[in-house]
């Protein structure tokens, strides 16, 4: 049966600035929901950026569900019975309002919190977020069936849609976030939920009086018709390698570079900004000019991003991999929309974007942690990518074998280098430029995207390798919580010999070392070395501390424990289990075997677990879980300090360690300190010699009375001085936190 004659006569602009602005707001109450809700959970799981991962995977998941939903209904019904569907879902989603948490709530300890994550979220947001998830879809398929001159070709709409994400996501922390509290987030984002189903009533109405209302769906071509597997399949890998770059340069981000907070939605603005602008009505022109100039950025990258990064500061190295990702995602999300179909298969395109999205999600979330030790994924999707690039064919030919195999032969010439070189290190800087020599060369083979793909899939893997053997590591695991690594150093002091000692990282930042000789071995090191305030404020209370009960949040390689003494408890938290079990392996540290005889274990959110413990229980409470850039906000409101002196008796001592590159946490506790009228005594640490074992650090010591420190700011043993004050920011809450004011 032909397909009935559309009149697309309507010119009103109205028509436009109410579609658009339904896709606008509907996308802004999305992005504004994730990090709302993320930062709800956050606190639960120790502020890891895979919650973020996790969160991302459950968005991309409801998404996919309400385009499938979007699709069957506008694919099954004809356009009035739509509406009465829809009307019926806007209604049982109200039941989901006011947004928030389930009560009671509490992650498992002993496994990995991920499905839990998921539930969480879905018992919380899944049934506002799921409606959300299905209107930029379908309201792109009504306004193609109103009759306006411009609904032949809606997919401009898609970007009011993606500008009103990108403006949402950018909004939340500058302007959101430092305004209002969660409390007043959820209620508004439930009022705004409230006028988007008011606007997509609106549009209902709309479809509902037009003249198309009345044509049935049978009447259409069948959906599928001119849609080959492969034309499907393409359109998937598009989708698919780009959702799966986000999440992998997210995490690379936050284990390699930096967990800056903030530092994990640049990514994500790059991607909805693709998206922005490849449908655009200037793609046509900005296509080939993202094709053309991405093997250009592509040399420096590959050059200082992973053959030698040391020599750039951490920030210029961010920006490399920022532009790499960005031109990755404009080529592939680029060529998505320059084969998009007609508005017949509009749904269809939609759904099998977003399934794609949502797998590319769940193989960084649920596969890549289970099969790589570390964050591999991202430099796999950085040459998937590369393969993507118009212009390749894949019929098997002489010349198509002769792209594969030349860089296969690469590697495993490098293999053999790098397993049978005793002396290998000797040769780093001429593999370095031999490597650096080979990028260069590789732009030449920019028009033949797979040997150009392979042969830089090559050059990765074997500066992977060279770095991996340069860096000494004996232990490597990633967790949901991160990639942690046990590396071997070389220390050299003076003339003596050169002593080995290991290191424990949490991505890029240590979290304690140990020396290996038997004399030295149960010596605390890094932040916790005797010249450092640590050293010094057990060694002021050495004559009252006998009996005391001490409370460590953060366990890292245990050093501090060779500070207890026989007639002490010590309680330890931690909210990563494999933490627990490097500092508990003697092949790797010995801290605890040797000093912990005393020492009780406890392994979840230090806040949740304190909780549990007995009121004035604890002398002295040390929270050493800041050291990282990632950091557990809720372990610094108002009310976790408020739960600490509930635990600490009357004379006791909150000790607080804020060494960190990004934040100036002692802003926060002296705002608290001054706030809750306690005593407080900062020390900013620099050790008289340069040292690697012993490092500048940064300690608070907080009591109710100033009595209680007084013997430790007259000591003559390290230079603690009353906290500065500050008046420019509020208090940190449960309900408000906000990390733009901290930032150095």
């Amino acid at each position: 049966m032909s397909q009935p004659s559309i009149d697309h006569s309507d010119r009103r602009l109205s028509l436009i600035i109410l579609f658009a602005g339904t896709l606008f707001i509907s996308a802004s109450l999305m992005f504004v929901l994730q990090p709302l809700f993320g930062k709800l959970l956050l606190p639960l799981l120790g502020g890891s950026p895979a919650v973020w991962n996790t969160c991302m995977v459950f968005y991309q998941s409801l998404l996919f569900l309400g385009y499938l939903y979007a699709h069957l209904l506008s694919t099954r019904f004809d356009q009035r019975r739509q509406v009465q569907i829809h009307a019926v879902i806007i209604l049982i989603s109200l039941l989901a309002l006011p947004v928030a948490l389930p009560e009671n709530i509490a992650p498992p300890t002993d496994s990995n919190p991920t499905f839990w994550l998921c539930w969480t979220l879905f018992l919380a947001i899944g049934l506002p977020y799921f409606l959300i998830s299905t209107t930029s879809p379908l309201i792109q398929k009504w306004f193609a069936n109103i009759g306006h001159h411009t609904s032949h070709d809606p997919y401009y709409l898609y970007a009011a849609s993606n500008a009103g994400s990108l403006l949402a996501l950018l909004s939340y922390p500058f302007l959101l976030e430092p305004a209002i509290g969660l409390t007043l987030q959820k209620t508004s984002w439930s009022f705004g939920y409230l006028i988007l189903c008011a606007l997509i009533a609106v549009c209902a109405t709309v479809l509902w009086k037009s003249r198309q209302a009345s044509i049935s769906i049978e009447n259409n071509v069948p959906e599928d018709s001119s849609l080959s597997l492969r034309r499907k399949l393409h359109w998937m890998a598009l989708a698919f390698v780009p959702s799966s770059l986000l999440l992998g340069l997210t995490n690379f981000i936050s284990t390699d570079i930096a967990s800056v907070p903030l530092l994990w939605i640049i990514p994500l603005t790059l991607y909805l900004l693709s998206f922005v602008i490849v449908f655009s009505k200037w793609s046509d022109a900005i296509h080939p000019l993202m094709v053309k100039l991405q093997p250009l950025v592509l040399i420096p990258f590959i050059a200082y991003a992973f053959i030698n990064p040391a020599d750039l500061p951490y920030w210029a190295y961010l920006i490399l991999h920022l532009l790499a990702f960005f031109f990755a995602v404009m080529v592939c999300h680029g060529e998505l929309a320059k084969n998009r179909p007609s508005t017949q298969h509009l749904t269809n395109f939609y759904l099998i974007m977003s399934f794609a999205g949502m797998l590319g999600g769940m193989f960084n979330t649920f596969v890549a942690p289970f099969i790589f030790n570390g964050i591999y994924e991202y430099p796999l999707m950085i040459v998937a990518a590369l393969l993507l690039r118009p212009g390749v064919v894949l019929t098997f030919n002489k010349n198509l074998l002769l792209q594969i195999i030349a860089p296969l032969l690469l590697i495993m010439a490098g293999l053999l280098i790098y397993k049978n070189c005793a002396d290998l290190l000797q040769y780093f800087d001429i593999i370095v430029i031999s490597l650096i020599v080979l990028t260069l060369l590789s732009y030449l083979l920019r028009a033949q995207p797979v040997a150009f793909a392979f042969l830089t899939g090559a050059i990765i893997f074997l500066a992977l390798g060279l770095h991996g053997l340069s860096s000494h590591t004996l232990y490597q695991e990633r967790t949901f919580f991160g990639v942690l690594a046990v590396r071997e150093s070389v220390l050299i002091e003076d003339e003596q010999a050169p002593e080995t000692y290991h290191e424990l990282f949490h991505g890029t930042t240590k979290h304690g070392a140990e020396r290996l000789a038997e004399n030295v071995a149960t010596i605390p090191y890094t932040y916790y070395s005797r010249p450092g305030p640590m050293g010094q404020l057990f060694k002021t209370f050495d004559t009252a501390d006998q009996h005391w009960n001490i409370g460590v949040v953060g366990l890292g390689a245990g050093a501090l424990t060779c500070y207890a003494k026989d007639q002490q408890n010590w309680t330890l938290y931690e909210i990563d289990p494999l933490v627990v079990d490097i500092a508990s392996n003697p092949e790797y540290f010995h801290y605890l075997q040797r000093c912990s005889q005393h020492s009780t274990l406890r392994i979840g959110d230090a806040r949740l677990s304190l909780e549990k413990e007995p009121d004035q229980h604890f002398d002295l409470l040390i929270m050493d879980a800041f050291s990282s850039d990632s950091v557990p906000t809720h372990l610094l409101t108002e009310e976790a300090l408020k739960l600490y002196f509930e635990k600490l008796k009357p004379d006791g001592i909150l000790a607080f360690h804020i060494t960190n590159r990004h934040l100036l946490l002692k802003k926060v506790l002296s705002i608290h300190a001054e706030h809750l009228h306690l005593a407080a005594l900062i020390q900013e640490f620099k050790p008289l010699q340069a040292s690697e074992l012993i490092v500048a650090t940064d300690w608070v010591v907080i009591a109710k009375k100033p009595e209680t420190l007084a013997p430790l700011a007259m000591s003559r043993l390290g230079n603690w001085q009353k906290m500065p004050l500050y008046f420019d920011m509020k208090p940190w809450t449960d309900d408000y936190t906000n990390i733009i004011s901290i930032w150095k």
